[in-house]
């Protein structure tokens, strides 16, 4: 018995060994995220940390919550844990250029997550988001074809704000251009945070008396601020955004929203997981599997990138969300219209 309970001693030093050289021989990935609170970031994160750890990585992050000062702070924290690479959703994207610069001295690769950094040594991985405005726009303009319209723009900070806005001007554009659509009022609203942006149309309603038919609201977290203010004048509107929160899939449903891209935060999280990864083990950027080139940005400079497709969210493709487990149907379907997919 004592031999016996020798051998599995040593047994269990043998394995409690090895498993702490396989834990020593794994690489450490940091992200930095912007601002934590919104809720498609855990989604994203979720993601990204079983990819990193199939891989036999390590997760460690900060939260920047909406400050570039924070931001530098947290990756030079992150550099000094000794991270292999980094994972940067930007709060600012001029200000993040110090911290761009601290890590390549370090020869720590970067990856700009779903938020353009212009520098030539990041890895640009986010969906199509000028695609995603050309959505929105669609989506909208299919079912209010004329009128007085409002845009509800993110962070002034974000490029994803101009990305956005361009791809929704090249669907209604020409519309303008003839009268047929008037844009009646655009503001910017600082953080994301639906209640600057239900400030903004708040504003706007009161700046047209109420004569407002259709909005394009740049993400799902702000569409609500909008929904808010529009139902406190008693409007129900063509409203359109983008993520696929599960209050604006909801939203969907019940006919107050038109569309919601979503971005499957779940796939860009595993993208970035695995890129990170790679990049950890020496791959050169530009040898990255499926990476391309953007040059898209106000620099022009070319990056190496991967940009995902997005889907719309209609109440003619619900299931397509609740089919992928992204949300259930009691959610998506409390209180639905007649009619919706994935609802009867």
């Amino acid at each position: 018995m004592k031999n016996l309970m020798k051998a599995a001693l040593v047994a269990s030093v043998a394995v409690t060994a090895l498993t702490s050289a396989a834990l020593a021989d794994g690489k450490k990935i940091g992200v930095s995220w912007a601002s934590f609170q919104e809720e498609r970031w855990k989604t994203d994160e979720a993601a990204i940390v079983a990819a990193i750890e199939a891989e036999g990585n390590e997760y460690v992050s900060s939260d920047a919550e909406s400050s570039s000062a924070k931001q530098l702070t947290d990756i030079e924290a992150l550099i000094a844990q000794g991270v292999d690479v980094l994972i940067i959703n930007a709060w600012d994207k001029d200000a993040i250029g110090p911290a761009i610069e601290a890590a390549a001295n370090e020869g720590i690769p970067v990856i700009g997550y779903d938020r353009l950094i212009e520098d030539a040594r990041t890895f640009y991985l986010t969906f199509d988001n000028v695609g995603v405005g050309r959505i929105i726009a669609k989506s909208v303009l299919e079912v209010q074809p004329m009128g007085n319209y409002a845009l509800i723009k993110g962070d002034p900070g974000d490029p994803n704000a101009g990305f956005l806005k361009q791809g929704m001007m090249e669907v209604i554009g020409d519309a303008v251009d003839s009268g047929k659509i008037k844009i009646v009022g655009e503001a910017f609203s600082d953080s994301w945070k639906p209640e600057n942006a239900q400030k903004n149309m708040e504003q706007i309603l009161t700046a047209n008396d109420n004569n407002v038919d259709a909005v394009l609201s740049q993400n799902d977290g702000m569409a609500g601020g909008v929904v808010a203010a529009l139902s406190g004048q008693g409007l129900v509107i063509p409203v359109g955004g983008q993520d696929g929160d599960l209050a604006a899939i909801n939203r969907v449903a019940r006919g107050i929203q038109t569309v919601s891209v979503w971005k499957n935060a779940a796939n860009l999280g595993k993208a970035a997981g695995e890129i990170a990864s790679a990049l950890a083990e020496g791959t050169a950027m530009d040898a990255i599997d499926g990476a391309g080139t953007f040059d898209g940005g106000e620099k022009g400079i070319e990056l190496n990138a991967i940009l995902l497709d997005p889907t719309p969210l209609t109440k003619d493709n619900l299931s397509v969300a609740i089919d992928a487990g992204h949300i259930s149907k009691e959610q998506a379907c409390e209180g639905a219209m007649d009619g919706v997919d994935g609802c009867s």
